[in-house]
């Protein structure tokens, strides 16, 4: 087996007239990059993700976040403590043989589906409506577009 240097063209050697610019001749050069595409000009009215609208459906939804997650997490960080600092009033009885810790641990639960409850509500009454007028504009925007 013979080692060939020569490169990837039928010739032993470069044929005299060649019409290939002179890098394209050499395998090891890396192609010339296409020419840029024309740049269009900008529409005149504001396109999609209009930075203002989008600035009001990230602090609805951040809102949202927050307002759940502090409500869940808020009630269980309020319980770890009264069991570490609070051992006292923990083991205290409500009625009959049930300590105030583990009613407070039961109540967990219908805490969390507070914090769900008020996470659906708070994204039906604030978010999703941003959401449906950004979502509108865009089919208007993507429409306008395709008209042109």
């Amino acid at each position: 087996m013979s080692y060939d240097r020569s490169p990837s063209y039928p010739y032993r050697h470069a044929p005299q007239n060649t019409s290939l610019p002179y890098e394209a001749t050499y395998p090891w050069m890396p192609p010339t990059p296409p020419p840029e595409p024309a740049r269009r000009r900008r529409p005149p009215q504001a396109p999609l993700g209009h930075h203002s609208d989008l600035r009001i459906l990230r602090s609805a939804y951040r809102w949202q976040r927050r307002t759940a997650t502090l409500t869940a997490l808020g009630y269980f960080t309020l319980f770890l403590i009264l069991s570490a600092f609070a051992p006292s009033f923990m083991t205290t009885t409500v009625t009959d043989g049930l300590p105030t810790g583990l009613l407070l641990g039961l109540l967990q639960i219908p805490v969390t589906w507070l914090a769900i409850g008020l996470y659906e509500h708070t994204a039906r009454r604030y978010v999703d409506p941003i959401a449906e007028r950004i979502r509108k504009q865009a089919e208007l925007d993507a429409k306008r577009e395709a008209a042109r």
